[in-house]
């Protein structure tokens, strides 16, 4: 059984690349980690769509304010700086192509780019929410995922086959065995676990996988 980073080792991989001072908004649930694991010295604003700007950590258990919460429902705290604002305003941001980055998990990328990560399957959502906004109003879009789903499929494709998210859309995907970039409509793999050989993640994968110069290994911290 191939050895594969957990979704705290992914959301502190995808943290590096989050440049000082950059405006982030975090997909709600796995991605939501990634605010966890700034590098030293770099401090990213982070966006919610329900209306905050600046938010700081999560409080310590028992300490919420319940007027206080990120699109995901979970409570934040707020910093010197924060701002709150109205819901509509903070789609204008978004869609004003004023965030920096966008992180977001996902069910399915394809090599085009392409996003599917909601479902209205068994325990699916009803409506895709802000990623339909948040995927073409940020400057970058990454998603961090399992490499393939529970049952095995591989969640990297040719062609998405559920609903869409957004078209040609995604730039890079860091995922429990890779660091993948989209290109030109093409899979171009940037890093790899050490342990994994290129032919078994090619296995794993549902589209060819590229190669641009030298593969890096994937090393990140136990955590």
């Amino acid at each position: 059984m191939t050895a594969t980073l957990t979704p705290t080792q992914i959301a502190w991989r995808a943290a590096q690349d989050i440049n000082d001072g950059a405006y982030v908004n975090l997909g709600i649930g796995f991605p939501e980690m990634v605010a966890r694991f700034q590098p030293p010295g770099r401090e990213a604003i982070f966006h919610t769509e329900n209306g905050i700007l600046g938010f700081g950590e999560s409080p310590q258990p028992g300490q919420e304010d319940w007027d206080l919460i990120n699109a995901g429902k979970k409570a934040v705290t707020i910093r010197p700086g924060t701002a709150f604002f109205h819901h509509a305003d903070s789609f204008a941001m978004v869609r004003g192509g004023h965030l920096d980055v966008a992180i977001l998990g996902a069910y399915e990328v394809a090599e085009t780019g392409d996003l599917a990560n909601w479902s209205t399957g068994p325990r699916g959502v009803p409506a895709v929410g802000g990623a339909m906004d948040l995927v073409h109003g940020a400057k970058r879009v990454a998603v961090i995922t399992d490499h393939v789903t529970k049952d095995g499929k591989p969640k990297l494709v040719q062609r998405c086959t559920l609903p869409l998210t957004g078209l040609g859309c995604v730039t890079r995907v860091y995922t429990s065995l890779a660091v993948i970039d989209v290109v030109a409509q093409h899979f171009v793999l940037r890093e790899k676990l050490p342990s994994i050989s290129l032919d078994h993640l090619q296995s794993l994968t549902g589209a060819t996988l590229h190669l641009d110069g030298t593969v890096a290994d994937l090393i990140v911290p136990e955590l």
